[in-house]
């Protein structure tokens, strides 16, 4: 069945390639990523030089952010249009069409493992997935990523969303970091935890899920950045959108 799944997801996600690309890699989501993402995501890390796997890539906008910082990146995802993408973006990088549940790499092969929203998209198999990240990881490798989670009020209308959305899969559903965090503590350390994702996380960088048109979203776009920055001082749990974590394998 998870097979099935996997080959369902990626014809999914080859469609909707293009449009991905146009929305998620404008300027203004560029500037959300920029500040909001990537800069939490790598806070404190060695990144020159380092070993890095993005996981479920995408056209590989994180990784670009990462060889310009020194990275030495591996791609990987189940949908070849957006592996094709990834190639194009970044020629010198490694691009594997496959899946992160299953990756059929070597062991401890890399520093670090990142996911910028996709580990919700593998259920009801994220446990398995966090196990192949684990194996990867060399010693000491750290594993960062992004993820809706249970418990935010903005989940609650993200579960009605997905219902009625045809952008997304069925089995899409925002992750119990709490369960995966008890399972973990073993092999683990959570080096940070942070709550974040407002209007601008919503309005900007997923305008595509809101259908917003480009000419309209470069209009609030400037004022939602400024904003963001502001909520950001006062975000909780219970508001954000999403969780940006750090976990470091224990040596």
């Amino acid at each position: 069945m998870r097979k099935e799944e996997e080959t369902r997801q990626a014809a999914h996600y080859d469609q909707l390639a293009a449009r991905y690309e146009a929305s998620y890699g404008d300027e203004w989501s560029q500037q959300y990523r920029a500040r909001f993402v990537h800069g939490p995501m790598t806070s404190g890390m060695p990144l020159e030089g380092a070993s890095i796997l993005e996981a479920m890539c995408g056209s590989g906008q994180l990784a670009e952010y990462l060889v310009a910082r020194g990275g030495e990146v591996t791609g990987i995802d189940v949908a070849p249009a957006e592996i094709e993408l990834f190639r194009r973006r970044l020629p010198r990088c490694t691009a594997i069409v496959g899946s992160i549940l299953e990756t059929g790499l070597p062991g401890e092969t890399f520093d670090a493992v990142m996911v910028v929203g996709a580990l919700h998209h593998v259920h009801p198999y994220v446990e398995q997935a966090v196990d192949e990240i684990h194996r990867l990881l060399r010693p000491g490798g750290f594993f960062c990523f992004l993820e809706p989670h249970l418990g935010s009020l903005p989940n609650a209308f993200r579960r009605l969303w997905y219902r009625f959305d045809p952008l997304f899969e069925e089995n899409e559903a925002a992750i119990d970091l709490d369960r995966l965090m008890d399972l973990n503590r073993h092999r683990f350390d959570f080096v940070t935890t942070s709550y974040t994702g407002a209007l601008a996380f919503l309005l900007v960088y997923n305008s595509m899920v809101f259908r917003v048109p480009a000419s309209i979203k470069r209009m609030y776009a400037p004022g939602l950045l400024v904003l963001e920055g502001l909520i950001e001082r006062v975000q909780t749990r219970r508001t954000s959108c999403v969780v940006i974590c750090q976990w470091r394998k224990r040596r």
